[in-house]
């Protein structure tokens, strides 16, 4: 009997890391990967809906992206202390919510371009930080040309989310850095018409993407 206990205790023993395994939660790399599964699955079975109608396709990023976007610190960067000095707590939280809906919006427009692409997260290499990480992914287009994409994660409380994304050497978070400033000197420095007019300015900003690529660090 004894030695049937300690057999059985050995195996626990032995199991206990695998258990712990997969409780464990999931690191930036495999979030990003459940991420984009969950995205272009639910891309393909609606595809058509979404582009009659893209506002089901914003309503769906939120719902699958919203859960690991660092919407806040992303805004916060965006604006970046200069300006963020002159806003009130009620701006900022206004900010982030315009800023949230527009990015799904630039998201979404680029979704909808997507034409079965061959995409590829690809698996952690060396020692990883346990508060911030890079995941890499590429995507090789319908011509074999292949465009390396960059995620920024950042550990919140045990969550990995999305800080700043680099697309073929362009870096986003640069991009919306440097329109929000433009947005303010044209505006007079105007906080209130910078964030009602953020949307426009995200809707040009994929045409401003496809100018030099610009390789500063993430945010």
């Amino acid at each position: 009997m004894l030695t049937l206990l300690r057999r059985g205790l050995l195996v626990l023993l032995a199991a206990l890391p695998l258990i712990a395994n997969a409780n464990a939660a999931p690191n930036a790399q495999q979030v990003v990967q459940q991420t984009v599964d969950n995205l272009l699955s639910d891309l393909k079975a609606n595809r058509p809906a979404y582009r009659a109608d893209p506002k089901q396709l914003y309503a769906a990023l939120d719902r699958i992206l919203g859960p690991v976007v660092d919407s806040e610190g992303i805004a916060k960067g965006v604006m970046t202390v200069k300006y963020s000095r002159q806003a009130t707590p009620e701006q900022i939280k206004r900010f982030e919510t315009v800023f949230k809906n527009s990015l799904m919006q630039f998201y979404g427009n680029a979704l909808l371009e997507y034409d079965n692409q061959d995409i590829r997260v690809l698996p952690s290499t060396g020692k990883q930080d346990p508060e911030r990480s890079s995941v890499n992914m590429e995507i090789r287009d319908s011509k074999g040309t292949v465009y390396p994409v960059q995620y920024t994660m950042v550990n919140q409380s045990g969550t990995w989310r999305l800080r700043n994304v680099i697309i073929n050497g362009i870096n986003i978070g640069k991009l919306f850095r440097d329109q929000f400033a433009d947005s303010m000197q044209k505006n007079g420095n105007d906080l209130e018409k910078t964030i009602a007019g953020w949307d426009q300015v995200v809707a040009h900003a994929k045409d401003a993407a496809k100018g030099n690529p610009d390789e500063g660090g993430a945010q």
